[in-house]
Formats: structure tokens, C-alpha cells, sequence
């Protein structure tokens, strides 16, 4: 196997940078609403927070396993 430690460093970096805006945007949301309309309109950026999580976890696994192009499967 090869070592693809520069391969991992893009995803990584996007995955953090997003939910950091979610949290930001949470953060937000509870400043702005008081913290009670913040839980019902804060569960969609938690939700596509732990989608971004997964993703990552699956390029990374992609990447292991030697699938560098996705584009190369279609």
C-alpha cells in the first residue's frame, strides 16, 4: 500500500472547515433566537455536520484502499 498522507489532508481540512460553519451558524442561531428556536432550526446544520463526518470517513477509506479518482469509475 502506498503511503497517501498528503491525499487525506483535503478532505480533512474541508470536513473541519464546514462544521466549523455549522457551529458558527448554530452559535448564531441560539444568539439570535434565545436558544429555544435554536434547537428545532439547529438540527438541520448538526445533521448535515455528521453527513460531512461520514463522507470524510468514507473518502479516507477510499483513499486507503488505493480509489485516489472517483471519476475513474464512471
Amino acid at each position: 500500500m502506498k503511503n497517501h498522507g498528503k491525499k487525506f489532508v483535503a478532505p480533512i481540512v474541508i470536513t473541519v472547515l464546514v462544521i466549523l460553519y455549522y457551529f458558527v451558524y448554530f452559535g448564531i442561531l441560539i444568539h439570535l433566537t434565545g436558544g429555544v428556536g435554536a434547537v428545532f432550526l439547529g438540527i438541520i446544520p448538526l445533521i448535515l455536520a455528521g453527513c460531512m463526518v461520514y463522507v470524510c470517513v468514507e473518502r479516507i477509506k477510499e483513499i486507503k484502499g488505493g480509489e485516489e479518482d472517483d471519476i475513474s469509475k464512471y
